[in-house]
């Protein structure tokens, strides 16, 4: 991507409607998927895809989210507005092939580095355990990129279960992945078995999980920990995280608290890596 968007559009838009012209925008596969697209533009999104189909040969799709993520299962609404009409697509991340509709099933590019951050840090031999695991991601970086031992999934919308499913097998992976399909609350007791690490990548309400996160991460496991916090108050992901732990009794040790992706001006997604002793 040699030149930005904004160069293709100079000599197609006003002035005006060029300053307010969306910059910022996440790829998916062959998707281009805008967060948000200024009502100011609505008349000019077709130009806009039609101007971004003839310069970026790899996107087939373009699309602007017309609803934030929300609901149960943090999806969003999204419109085509150039290109091919569809949303699902096959996308490639740390030596995984991925499928999946990014209309229902929630999923974010911007983590990668994060993903292979984790992958990095797992050992030879580790149990892990990813909460909220989506359409596979998590376990099929960790698996591809770590020695680990195996790797447990449990996500709660059947859509991404589905597609979760159809991935680890087409990255050969199913030797050392497990899925469930389910409530995390639920399907934990049920498993019966602790965890060399557990993965929580849920930033929003993942607080309320600790508790139960607590109680199947083995004595001196990682617990990796996901917050969305202003830049100035990170030390809150650690006082949930006390919090927590004075009420299961457990000790613990944080290990480091990183930043993994600006969600919005000041805000950010961090993961807190804490130990249970």
């Amino acid at each position: 991507m040699k030149r930005n968007l904004k160069f293709y559009l100079k000599n197609k838009l006003s002035k005006k409607e060029l300053e307010i012209a969306p910059s910022s925008f996440d790829v998916v596969g062959d998707l281009m998927i805008f967060s948000d697209f200024p009502k100011e533009l609505v008349k000019k999104e077709k130009l806009i895809g039609s101007t971004i189909l003839q310069n970026y040969h790899y996107v087939k799709t373009v699309l602007k989210k017309t609803k934030k993520y929300s609901g149960r299962f943090r999806t969003a609404k999204l419109k085509v507005i150039a290109g091919e009409n569809r949303k699902e697509t096959t996308h490639k991340e740390n030596d995984v092939f991925i499928k999946l509709d990014a209309e229902k099933v929630y999923f974010s590019p911007r983590m990668s580095s994060e993903r292979k951050r984790i992958a990095d840090l797992v050992k030879p031999d580790e149990s892990i355990l990813v909460m909220f695991s989506g359409s596979g991601i998590y376990p099929l970086v960790i698996a591809k990129n770590s020695k680990c031992k195996e790797v447990y999934g449990i996500e709660i919308n059947p859509t991404a279960h589905k597609y979760a499913l159809k991935n680890i097998k087409k990255n050969k992976l199913d030797n050392k992945i497990r899925l469930f399909l389910g409530d995390v609350g639920k399907i934990m007791p049920k498993i019966k078995r602790k965890f060399d690490r557990i993965l929580m990548p849920l930033p929003k309400g993942g607080e309320g999980f600790l508790d139960l996160t607590l109680k199947y991460i083995k004595s001196k496991g990682i617990i990796h920990f996901y917050d969305f916090l202003h830049e100035d108050e990170f030390h809150k992901a650690g006082e949930k995280i006390k919090k927590a732990c004075e009420k299961s009794k457990k000790k613990y040790k944080i290990l480091r608290i990183v930043k993994c992706g600006q969600y919005s001006p000041g805000f950010y997604r961090v993961c807190a890596d804490f130990q249970v002793n």
